[in-house]
Order: structure tokens, then sequence, then C-alpha cells
């Protein structure tokens, strides 16, 4: 019996010495008096923990001193084990932690998560970052299990049953003061100093302080008492079955079944989440099915263990697996009354951007037929799935709808009363928009309007980089074929190459614009009856007065337009061609995005004339480039003139080996 202190008032504690002094029979103790007290006590002491005490000095005074004075109080403490012995249990104390961690994070290494065959299959139809695993193992990991495994709470709940080995704590103070730390011994008992054993084993934690203050109140009055409960017991128990970790362990005494599970690990990849059983003597007394505590939150089945008990995992029932737009996509294992809609609600419903009206399914069993099949919900709902189905929820975002189906957002800009992007419904065209901003102001030029599209825009930059492609790479054949006879011819090839490259440079930092070309006559007030897309935009200009003359001419810039002016006479007005301009492919950029080009009315034979009589409209750009290939007569003539002269001496050789 180990106490720290125990202090009595012996003048108001002992009947017979009090009656005594009453009466007036003592007015002085004799010798022989005082030493049966200390012989009493030191008897008691020795009935409690022979051999384990030492008498206050407070006691030794009161017996010495004189008899008329009260006695005063009694301490008895518990002796201190010798410096070595402390030191000895301290270093077992500290090895022992030092093997049980070293254990432990053996135990851990060891253990990794190994996913089934069936859940590999999943993955890899899945084709997600995120693996797809079955639903709880992240429970069971290292990180989910960190502190279940301990006492669910501090708490001791109070139909608690003390049995042996556990440690009761004892305060008692008023006439009496004590503060003990009591353990219940083999027999079910504890003893109290000057009290006596009291039977403890198989009270509940609320029955404790009634049966020991029953028991105290008979040597003992006028003082108060609290009972509590301190270090538990442990007991041992066995987890089996398809588990991480089979064997027995030693848990507390107010673990439960949940508890000794996240300790043993859980189920196994072959164990089932949904069949453990709690068996007691030889009886299953509850079945306990993890999925009601993770979905449902319900831990009523959870029951308290005791000692030899077995916790049985069984092997795993029928899986599905559940993957795309849920809450919570997982291999789920099912019980024969589960439906589609129960295995949706495991997963935590669709998501938010989910399809709602379809799932697909893929049996495993109908491999060689249509293996994936569509099941309408909420009809197929209650359809029952079979072992190995996997299940696949699909986004409504992801995949775009029909154009016939789609709202248009549209943006409308120039002369019109209401400028801004609009939202149009399905089937809107073009005059709707106009109509959506207002409609036109009187200034507004609608030949020359800018219809640009995000979908040709697209186009025209895929065609425009492949033709970009091309040209480099006939570019780069004919470099590459070309031979060079001296310096001067090299240096000149290697500057057509780089010229070649710039040029590649230049035109791919044009980027198309995805405008489209509205066939509108010069008069017209209206647009065409075009169905519009999503992002679609248009510019309605303002009624132009200028026409531009640009390129190899003597004056380029923008002249008034005039009614009934020709493009001649926009071209005398910039000084008409330069000596180095070619005539015969002068073109006009109309406003709408038109190209009409001289070479359109001519043929090969005919050069400049094309746009003769042309009647130039506001808004025209007129283009004349500049002739690429630039060559005098001398230079012709000294060309034709070699080849000739080659040709003579070739006649002449022949004419030589002949005779």
């Amino acid at each position: 019996m180990i106490f720290s202190e125990f202090r009595t008032s012996f003048s108001s504690n002992c009947p017979q010495r009090n009656t005594a002094k009453s009466h007036g029979t003592i007015d002085r103790a004799p010798a022989f008096a005082r030493l049966a007290l200390i012989s009493a006590l030191v008897s008691q002491a020795l009935l409690v923990a022979p051999g384990s005490f030492a008498a206050d000095a407070e006691a030794s005074t009161a017996s010495n001193g004189n008899s008329n004075s009260e006695a005063g109080p009694v301490r008895l403490r518990s002796s201190t084990p010798p410096a070595s012995q402390a030191n000895r249990t301290s270093d077992e104390a500290t090895d022992e932690r030092l093997q049980t961690a070293r254990a432990t994070a053996t135990a851990e290494s060891r253990e990794r998560y190994l996913p089934s065959e069936f859940e590999r299959y999943v993955q890899r139809s899945a084709s997600a970052e995120t693996p797809v695993r079955r639903f709880g193992s992240e429970l069971m990991s290292n990180t989910g299990r960190q502190g279940m495994a301990q006492e669910a709470s501090s708490q001791i709940p109070q139909d608690y049953v003390i049995s042996v080995g556990d440690e009761v704590l004892v305060t008692l103070w008023g006439s009496v003061e004590a503060d003990l730390r009591l353990a219940v011994d083999r027999s079910g008992r504890v003893t109290l100093p000057r009290v006596g054993p009291v039977m403890v084993a198989g009270l509940r934690y609320s029955e404790l302080e009634r049966a020991i203050d029953q028991r105290v109140a008979q040597v003992f009055r006028n003082y108060k008492l609290s009972a509590s409960l301190g270090k538990l017991r442990s007991i041992r128990i066995y987890v089996t079955g398809f588990t991480q970790r089979p064997g027995a362990y030693t848990v507390s005494s107010l673990a439960t079944l949940v508890n000794a599970l996240m300790q043993a690990g859980g189920p196994s990849s072959a164990g089932s989440f949904r069949q453990i059983e709690l068996r007691r003597n030889g009886k299953t007394i509850s079945s306990f099915d993890f999925y009601d505590l993770l979905i449902k939150g319900d831990k009523t089945a959870d029951r308290a263990l005791l000692a030899e008990d077995v916790i049985h995992i069984g092997a795993v029932g029928p899986q599905v697996a559940l993957i795309g737009s849920v809450n919570k996509p997982a291999i789920f294992e099912l019980k024969p009354q589960d439906t589609l809609e129960d295995v949706l609600a495991m997963a935590g419903g669709f998501t938010a951007v989910a399809d709602r009206s379809r799932f697909t399914v893929e049996h495993l069993d109908a491999r060689n037929d249509a293996r994936i099949t569509e099941l309408s919900l909420p009809q197929q709902a209650k359809q029952k799935p079979r072992d190995g189905d996997i299940l696949r929820a699909f986004s409504a975002v992801e995949a775009s709808l029909p154009q016939f189906r789609q709202s248009k957002r549209v943006k409308v800009e120039g002369e019109v009363q209401r400028p801004g992007e609009f939202i149009l419904p399905a089937n809107s065209s073009l005059a709707d928009a106009i109509r959506a901003a207002g409609g036109l102001t009187p200034d507004a030029y609608v030949f020359g309007t800018e219809f640009s599209r995000e979908s040709t825009r697209l186009s025209q930059q895929e065609n425009y980089d492949r033709a970009l492609r091309d040209m480099e790479t006939e570019f780069a054949r004919s470099n590459s074929s070309q031979r060079t006879a001296n310096a001067d011819e090299a240096s000149a090839q290697a500057a057509k190459v780089q010229g070649s490259n710039q040029l590649i440079q230049r035109l791919r930092a044009i980027k198309p614009t995805g405008r489209i070309v509205l066939q509108l006559s010069p008069a017209s007030k209206n647009l065409p009856e075009l169905a519009v897309e999503d992002g679609d935009r248009l510019l309605i200009p303002a009624h132009p007065n200028t026409v531009g003359v640009f390129g190899s001419v003597f004056n380029g810039g923008s002249y008034l337009y005039g009614d009934g002016s020709t493009v001649n006479d926009f071209l005398k007005l910039a000084g008409g061609p330069t000596r180095g301009a070619d005539t015969a492919s002068i073109f006009v950029l109309r406003a709408n995005g038109s190209v009409i080009s001289s070479r359109q009315k001519s043929g090969w034979l005919l050069s400049g004339g094309g746009l003769d009589g042309m009647t130039a409209l506001p808004g025209d750009t007129v283009f004349v480039p500049e002739e690429m290939n630039k060559t005098t007569f001398m230079q012709e003539a000294k060309d034709w003139t070699q080849i000739l002269y080659q040709f003579g001496l070739g006649a002449a050789a022949l004419k030589t080996i002949k005779n």
C-alpha cells in the first residue's frame, strides 16, 4: 500500500480519551500511557505497510511533551526508495519507451498500402491523377488513425466497471486528511490506513465514492471524501481475419472496437469494412459496419472491449467503383440490398457541374459484348449493380452543347445606339444583334461592317501556320540545292537566306483577325440574316469620305472621295506609279474586306489597264506593289549573249569532232 500523508487529530477522533477527559479522571498521563500510545501507532502503521514508513517528528514531540496538552496531528509518509533503485527504475522505463518507439517505427515502415487488383484496374480505367482507392482506406492510414488508437476520451464513463489493476485515488479532508493512490489487488480490494480493506472490484465508477465513504464512516467522522480513478488497467484482445496486422494487442480498458481496429491498421485490401464481428466467450455479441460510422456518423454498434475479446474481420464483399463528377470518387463495398442510388449516396452525390441525367456502367462479365451501357436517371436508379462494375458520372460543362441550344454572347461596337456586349438567345442573327444594340445611327456605313468570328480566327490561324511552314520548307530546299562557283555568289546566297528568314519572322508576327467578308452592296442598309455564334464581334464604321492610295506611287496618302471618281483618278492624284512599280498587279481593297485586282480583268499578255474605268467607293484603299524582279535591258542582253556564246562553242566542238 502506497500513501503520501495521513494526519489525524487524536483528541477529536479517539472516543475513549475524550470520555476520560470529560469526567476528569485523568489529570496527568503517566509514562506508561505515553508508551502505550506510541506502541499503538507503530503497530497500526506496521499493519498497513510494515517496514515502509517513518514516524513524523511532530508525533514524536507530541508523545514526549506535556501530558496536559492535546496530541498533535500524525503524518505517515511512504519511505523513498534508494537512489540506485530509483535510477534503475528510471533507466528501465526509458529503455522500454525506446523499444516501444522503435517497434512502432518498424511496424509503420513495413505497413504500406497495397492496392488490390480491382483497385489497379479501376485506376487504369479512370486515368486520373489522384488515386481511386477503397472507401475508408484513408482513415486506416498512419496519418488518419493518429490519436484514434488512443483512448477515445479522458473522461471515464459512469458505467465503467472497476477491476483488478485499476488505480483508485482517495482524498480526505476535514477532521482527517489523506491523499492516497491505491491499486486494486488481485482480491479486488483496496486497503485504507486505519480503515482496512474495501471491496471495489465489480463496482461501477458511479458507485465507487459511496462504497469507500460507507467504510471510512465506520472509523472517522466530520470529514469530506472524494474518490476517483487514476491509471486504468490494460486488457489483452485479439484481432483476426483479413487485417493489416493480425495478432494480440494490449489496449486500455476504455478502448472500444473502433479503437482496436485503428491500432491494428484496419482491414487489409482483401478485408471487409462492412463485416466486422466482436466475439466474446465464443459468441458474436456485435456486428459492426464501418460505413455506418463513415457515412452516417452512427457509432451505436461500437462496443467497449473486455479482456480476451476477439475482433474478426471478414473477407471483402462485392465491390463497385464510382468515378467522374461525384464528390467522393472511390471503390465501395456492397451489401445485397444496395442499389445504384445507395452507391451514389455513399459517394456524396453529384458535383455541382455533373450531368444528373445519366450514368455509364462498364460490366466485367460482358467484356466480349457491349461492355459499356448507359443508364437513365432517376428511372434506373433502383437497379442493383454487379460485382466489378465501374460506374462513371459525367460533367455537364466539359462537353459543348449544340449551337442551336446555346445562348450567344455578341459584342456590337461602332455606329449603334447602345454599343456593348449582349447575350442573345439561340438561333439569333446579325439583325437581332443590331436590334439588341438599339439599331443603327444615321451615319452608319453598313457596307464597311467588320464581322469577326472566333471559330474563323482559329481556323485562319491554323491554315496560316501551315502555309508558313510550307514556305519555310520550300525556302530551305531551294537554298540547299543551289551551288555557288565563287565567293561573290556565296555571299549573295547567304544574303538571300538571311532575307528569307527575316521574311518568315515578319510573317509569323502577323495574326489573322477572323474577319468574314459580308456580301453586301455599297448601298445596303441592313445586314444579312446570318446566325451568330458565341464570341462574335460586329463593328459598324461611320460613313467614310476618303480613298487611300499607297505603295509605289509618288505621293501616297488619303484623298477626298468624289461621286463618280474612278481608281485611275485617285492614282493620278497620287502622282501615278513610279518607274519601279508593278502596274500589272495593282489591287483595290474595299471597305467590306473584298479585293479587286487588275489581273482579274486582264490576261497574262496584258499589263495594266485592268482597273481602267472602275468606279471607286468610299473607304477604298488602292495599293501599287513594287516590282520585285528588277533587271535592265543590258543585263538581259548580257545573259542572252552568254547563252548564245556557249551554244556556238558547243556547235563548233561537235563539228570539229565530226570532221
